[in-house]
C-alpha cells in the first residue's frame, strides 16, 4: 500500500468485471491491466513496485505497458494539492478505470476533481459549527401561564401578599427591568494603563494615579497619532538618566518634545486571496504535470509526436549513434608526433 493520500484511485461508473474486460489489449498490456484493477483503493501505482510483484516483466516493460493503458483511455496519473495555508502538500495518485474512457470525459472528471480540492481547501478557512458562539434555540414549554425551559429547575411558589413597606409592580415594570442589562463600568484608557505600568518597565518612572491622570490627555494624543503602546513605552523609557527627581516632569516633557508626527491614515493592503488549485496530469512516458486539457492521451505533446505513427506522421528518424573507436582512433593518430 502506498502512503496516505498517494496510490491508486477507482474512477466512478465502471462497467462490472467480466472475462471480455482488456480483450483487445496486447498480451504484455492485458496482463498488466488484469493486476492493476485487482488491486485496492491506495495501493502503490509506482512502476518500480509493480515490477517486483509483476515477475513476468521488468520496470521498463511495465512503464511501457502503463503509458499504452494512458492511451487506451484506462488510468490518468495527476498530482492533487492536499492540506491548506503553509501545510499544502502535493499527492501523486494513479485514477483507474476499467472501463476505457475518452479524453473528453477524463478532463470532465479531473475538473469535478479540482472543483472538490478547491472546496476542502476553502472549508478550512470556515469555523465548524460548533466553534462559533451562537447558540441554537431551545424549544420552550407552556405550562401554567408560566413559559420556562424544559430543563431549567422548577419555579417556587411565589407569596400571595407582598411583603410590609413594598408595593407591587406590575409586570410589564419588572419584564422592563429584566430585558434592561445593567451598565458595564468603563476601565482605564489605554494611555493611562501605559502610564501607569512605566514602574514596571524602570523604577525611576514610578507615577502616581494622580499622575497618569494628568498625563492621560498627552498619551492619548500619541496612540491617536497611530503608534502603538510598545512604541510609546519604548520611546518614553528609552535613553533614561542616572537619577529622574520628578517623573511627572521628566514625562511631560518626553511626551511634548517627542511627539510623532501625525501621519495619514494607511491605504489597506489587498488580503491576498487563497491560489486557485488545480489537479494537475502528468505525462505517463516523462512525468512532465500540465492541465489536462493540454495532455490528451495522458501524455506530453514531445511523447504524443513520438508514439504517434499514422501515415501522415511517420515515427522520427532516429540519428545514428556515432562510432566511438573510429573517433578514438582518429584521436590517436593526431596526437602522434609528425
Amino acid at each position: 500500500m502506498a502512503n496516505p493520500g498517494y496510490g491508486k484511485r477507482s474512477a466512478p461508473d465502471q462497467l462490472a468485471r467480466g472475462a471480455q474486460d482488456f480483450s483487445l489489449l496486447p498480451a504484455r498490456e492485458r496482463y498488466v491491466a488484469g493486476f492493476v484493477d485487482h488491486l485496492p483503493e491506495g495501493a502503490s501505482m509506482s512502476v518500480k513496485q509493480l515490477a517486483k510483484q509483476l515477475p513476468l516483466y521488468g520496470q521498463q516493460a511495465i512503464s511501457t505497458a502503463l503509458t499504452a493503458l494512458s492511451v487506451r483511455g484506462h488510468l490518468r496519473r495527476v498530482r492533487c494539492p492536499v492540506g491548506a495555508g503553509e501545510e499544502t502538500r502535493w499527492v501523486f495518485r494513479t485514477f483507474w478505470s476499467r472501463t476505457a474512457r475518452d479524453n473528453e470525459w477524463w478532463n470532465t472528471f479531473l475538473a469535478a476533481e479540482t472543483a472538490t480540492a478547491q472546496a476542502a481547501i476553502t472549508d478550512v478557512a470556515v469555523p465548524p459549527l460548533s466553534a462559533r458562539t451562537e447558540e441554537p434555540s431551545r424549544p420552550a414549554t407552556v405550562g401554567a401561564g408560566i413559559r420556562r425551559h424544559p430543563e431549567s429547575p422548577s419555579v417556587p411558589q411565589q407569596r400571595s401578599t407582598p411583603l410590609t413597606g413594598t408595593a407591587p409592580q406590575p409586570p410589564s415594570t419588572l419584564a422592563r427591568k429584566a430585558a434592561t442589562p445593567p451598565a458595564a463600568e468603563s476601565g482605564p484608557s489605554p494611555a493611562y494603563v501605559a502610564l501607569a505600568r512605566l514602574g514596571r518597565e524602570d523604577h525611576r518612572l514610578a507615577l502616581s494615579a494622580d499622575d497618569c491622570a494628568a498625563l492621560e490627555s498627552q498619551a492619548a494624543e500619541w496612540l491617536a497619532r497611530g503608534v502603538s503602546v510598545d512604541y510609546l513605552t519604548s520611546a518614553l523609557t528609552a535613553g533614561l538618566p542616572a537619577e529622574i527627581n520628578s517623573p511627572i516632569g521628566f514625562l511631560r516633557r518626553r511626551l511634548t518634545t517627542k511627539l510623532p508626527p501625525n501621519l495619514p491614515p494607511q491605504t489597506t493592503r489587498p488580503t491576498p486571496t487563497t491560489p486557485a488549485t488545480r489537479v494537475l496530469v502528468e505525462c505517463t512516458e516523462c512525468g512532465t504535470p500540465g492541465p489536462p486539457e493540454a495532455l490528451p492521451d495522458g501524455l506530453c505533446r514531445p511523447c504524443r509526436q513520438t508514439r504517434d505513427t499514422t501515415p501522415g506522421n511517420p515515427p522520427p528518424t532516429l540519428t545514428t549513434p556515432p562510432d566511438i573507436k573510429a573517433h578514438m582512433a582518429n584521436l590517436r593518430n593526431l596526437l602522434k608526433p609528425v
